[in-house]
């Protein structure tokens, strides 16, 4: 660590400086089973390390890569709270899909690879910032998958979107290989069970536990600290977390020729919204979804089901939903939405900005556009599990109005 040499099962703080020299390595295993592994010639820093199993909304972790090569592998607060993990680079921002990456970086250039799981990546510019928490996933983020195998991203100073790329030399373990020690896949067993089990309570900590620092650098000398310990650890011990909750929707009524497939209430949900032909629940039990302070994400169309009506002779007919958009801004606490609506041979462009709330609910009120654009009314939610859905409703002409349901994922 930098200024003094790093001492084996010594416990990292937030904000502490870690570096390594030409032949060091820095392994450190997190209080929810993750590890942490700084290799020769780098410099990271723990920016935050809060957990809190009882309620994973909660859960901050924000991890700092200097200069170098390092590597991530998510531990279980990680995986149950996706959305409040962000690796940062001097030039970009990483989230995670529950995932082990490595990144090489300067003050330039970001690249990073996946071993498994995968991964979301944006350069700073727009609504991606240093100082923001969890991914960035507006129109500039670019996934990649431990499938794409020798592919990586690439994210230069000054550019939103990454480029993705062969790996070959430039890939992180190319410039800085791995020790023949190091973890090669999950955590687990004697492979990972290198130090003692951290005396530090997993459910709201914001230390780390350094198990393993067989060659710590600090400063610009090599310091032979130990050997690994041979003995086995049992796993650190993280309470179970009770899912986020849960969200579906049906036809209440029975509408142009379809049945209906639920009622307006459930003993075990909570009635979101409903208009003439749907119905939105979430259920009661599970943990609550608390949306990011920070990001954008967008969402792509995956199922919708419309219907128009017609008031004067009270004939309704089936619409289907093309060109479906969907970005939710958190910095702004908005949405913005848009979809083409066919029917019977006429397109109608329906529109709405509404707000976000802090559990993930959108709500946006109807007024008829301009320039023959309709805004529709619409009542939605974001799961907290990568998808959403609302409900719409609004009036297409005089005589016409328009009832829906659509689905989005990212």
């Amino acid at each position: 660590m930098a200024g003094k040499p790093a001492v084996l099962n010594a416990a990292v703080q937030e904000g502490e400086l870690l570096t390594t020299g030409a032949a060091g390595y820095i392994y450190i295993k997190t209080v929810d089973n993750g590890m942490f592994i700084l290799r020769p010639n780098t410099e990271a820093r723990i920016a935050s390390y809060h957990i809190d199993a009882a309620n994973p909304a909660n859960t901050r972790i924000k991890l700092e890569l200097l200069r170098g090569v390092a590597r991530s592998q998510s531990g279980e607060a990680v995986k149950l709270a996706r959305q409040n993990f962000r690796f940062n680079t001097p030039v970009a921002a990483i989230g995670v899909r529950g995932t082990d990456f490595t990144v090489f970086t300067d003050q330039e250039v970001s690249r990073v690879a996946v071993l498994s799981g995968g991964i979301t990546m944006s350069g700073f510019g727009g609504g991606c910032r240093p100082e923001g928490s969890g991914p960035c996933e507006g129109a500039m983020a670019r996934e990649l998958s431990a499938s794409q195998r020798g592919q990586l991203l690439q994210v230069q100073r000054s550019q939103a979107a990454p480029q993705l790329l062969q790996g070959g030399s430039l890939s992180p373990d190319v410039v800085a290989p791995p020790r023949s020690d190091e973890p090669a896949g999950k955590l687990g067993g004697a492979a990972a069970a290198t130090g003692a089990e951290p005396s530090l309570d997993p459910r709201k900590s914001n230390s780390l536990q350094q198990i393993v620092a067989n060659q710590a650098v600090g400063g610009d000398k090599s310091t032979v600290i130990d050997k690994t310990p041979e003995v086995v650890t049992p796993p650190a011990v993280v309470e179970p977390v009770a899912p986020l909750r849960t969200v579906n929707w049906g036809r209440w009524q029975a509408v142009a020729g379809q049945p209906a497939t639920t009622t307006l209430s459930k003993s075990d949900a909570d009635r979101l919204a409903f208009n003439d032909a749907f119905v939105l629940f979430r259920s009661k039990d599970g943990t609550a979804y608390v949306t990011p302070e920070h990001g954008s994400v967008g969402f792509n169309l995956s199922q919708s089901e419309a219907y128009v009506k017609n008031q004067s002779t009270a004939v309704v007919t089936a619409a289907s939903v093309e060109n479906g958009k969907l970005l939710v801004d958190f910095d702004k606490s908005q949405f913005t939405t848009s979809f083409d609506l066919l029917t019977q041979g006429e397109r109608f462009a329906l529109k709405n900005t509404g707000e976000v709330t802090r559990d993930g609910q959108m709500f946006g009120g109807a007024v008829l556009g301009s320039g023959g654009a309709n805004t529709i009314n619409v009542n939605g939610v974001l799961s907290g599990k990568g998808d959403a859905t609302y409900l719409f409703q609004g009036r297409l002409d005089a005589t016409r109005t328009v009832s829906g349901v659509t689905y989005w994922t990212k």
